[in-house]
């Protein structure tokens, strides 16, 4: 059963919205997750489960290969390795074609900018092909001194560091802005930097991980989600 809201639930005094990218304005992490899954039979890993690495969703790359490469065959890796390996799954990603921008985003955005919120990305990615792709599929909406990728910060999510250096870049402190996010990892890290944090679940984990994470409010798709700020 999905949890019903209403508009009183939604923070006064909000000025900014911290938006992750994968499975929140792209439908990309099908995609991710078969790379990944593919780069790691590459490497040895034969247990590979390409679902996993929805729960690792928003961790830096660097960081999710060197926690799979330590699990699963006990490999310590340098900095330069990993962001060697990285390269493959970048190309793996490329060949899987473009990913579409996730349904109900636009309306999202919209609703948001109506609002007379702000909008910035914060993503735990550095996939290019996607990033290029922001302009021409949300135009207006993440120019670049309000983005915040994987190559800006030391700390990937699950720490709070990108949420508080998408907070830097909006100019706004925590009470005054939400995030939206679809992955465990990324709300922890909202609300470990203390955002308000909406939780959207695109993927196929299930909602009480979200719960469980502390999520503010989980709608079960985009559309509901857009749907639900245009009536509030």
């Amino acid at each position: 059963m999905n949890q019903e809201y209403k508009k009183e639930q939604w923070p006064q005094g909000i000025k900014a919205a911290l938006i992750d990218m994968d499975g929140v304005l792209y439908d990309s992490m099908p995609f991710h997750a078969q790379s990944w899954h593919q780069l790691f039979l590459d490497l040895g890993v034969t247990n590979s489960n390409p679902d996993e690495y929805y729960l690792y969703e928003g961790m830096k790359g660097s960081d999710t290969i060197g926690l799979i490469l330590k699990r699963e065959l006990g490999k310590d890796t340098t900095e330069q390795e990993r962001n060697e390996i990285y390269a493959h799954k970048t190309e793996l990603f490329s060949h899987c074609g473009e990913a579409p921008p996730m349904p109900g985003a636009a309306d999202m955005l919209k609703a948001l900018k109506d609002k007379g919120l702000q909008t910035v990305l914060v993503t735990g990615s550095a996939q290019k092909s996607l990033l290029n792709n922001l302009n021409r599929d949300y135009p207006g909406y993440f120019p670049k001194e309000r983005m915040v990728t994987a190559l800006d910060v030391k700390n990937g999510k699950p720490h709070p560091e990108p949420y508080l250096r998408g907070l830097q870049k909006a100019g706004v402190d925590a009470s005054q802005a939400i995030v939206v996010e679809n992955a465990p990892l990324g709300v922890r890290s909202a609300k470990s930097a203390g955002c308000f944090t909406i939780a959207v679940t695109t993927g196929p984990i299930p909602r009480e991980a979200f719960e469980k994470e502390g999520a503010d409010m989980i709608f079960p798709n985009m559309p509901t989600f857009a749907k639900w700020l245009n009536n509030i």
